[in-house]
């Protein structure tokens, strides 16, 4: 029981609460939880089973699909024009669908005229298709010399 001072000589009775050794209390199981939390991990055995899938395959010789400057169409080293690139795609891959093919285009090809390309590719189910990109660190040397020159 608490006691309060005030101007009478009679103590009178405090009514609140004294929450320090709550504080004390939650702070010693506080410590105790802390403590006896890593003791209590238990190590189980797993047996995982072994990976055994092999390497996926890669493609002995990719297709190519090539689109010139002068907006003219080659499929591997073969020419040909819109209308015979159906049967020239099927011709490289055998019909297989699921063959990826690569798109390379010159940079002064317009847009629209390598989605219609990749159009023409996907109307025919094949819808694994690649950009090929030119890697400016990988130019020919010829190239670098002239610029370095100038």
């Amino acid at each position: 029981m608490a006691g309060r001072l005030s101007d009478s000589d009679d103590f009178e009775e405090n009514h609140d609460i004294n929450i320090t050794p709550f504080i004390d209390v939650m702070l010693v199981l506080l410590i105790i939880f802390m403590v006896a939390a890593p003791l209590s991990t238990v190590d189980i055995p797993v047996e995982l089973p072994v990976a055994v899938a092999d390497a996926p395959q890669r493609p002995s010789e990719p297709v190519f699909v090539t689109i010139t400057e002068d907006l003219s169409l080659a499929v591997g080293e073969i020419e040909t024009d819109a209308a015979g690139l159906p049967m020239e795609i099927g011709i490289a891959t055998s019909l297989n669908r699921d063959t990826r093919l690569y798109i390379r285009a010159d940079k002064s090809v317009p847009y629209g005229e390598l989605i219609s390309v990749m159009n023409v590719l996907r109307g025919e189910g094949y819808l694994k298709v690649g950009l090929v990109g030119l890697d400016q660190s990988a130019a020919p040397p010829e190239d670098l010399g002239a610029e370095a020159t100038e």
